[in-house]
C-alpha cells in the first residue's frame, strides 16, 4: 500500500531539496506545487515515518 503525503515549506529551495530527498528514499511520486513552496509525495507504508521525519527535518508542515 502507499500513502500520499502533502507538505507546506516556507520557501522553494527546502521545497526543492526535500523533493530530491524524497526522491532518495524511494518516494514513488514527488510533485512541487505550483507556487514552490508546496510538494505531495507518494510512498510506501514502510517509508511514511521516514518522509515525514525528513519532511519535518528540511522545515516543512506534513500532512497524510
Amino acid at each position: 500500500m502507499t500513502s500520499r503525503i502533502v507538505a507546506v515549506f516556507q520557501d522553494e529551495s527546502r521545497t526543492r531539496e526535500a523533493q530530491l530527498k524524497l526522491q532518495s528514499l524511494r518516494a514513488t511520486e514527488v510533485e512541487g506545487g505550483a507556487d514552490g513552496a508546496m510538494l505531495t509525495a507518494t510512498v510506501e507504508d514502510e517509508l511514511v515515518d521516514r518522509a515525514l521525519h525528513l519532511i519535518r527535518q528540511m522545515g516543512g508542515t506534513p500532512e497524510l
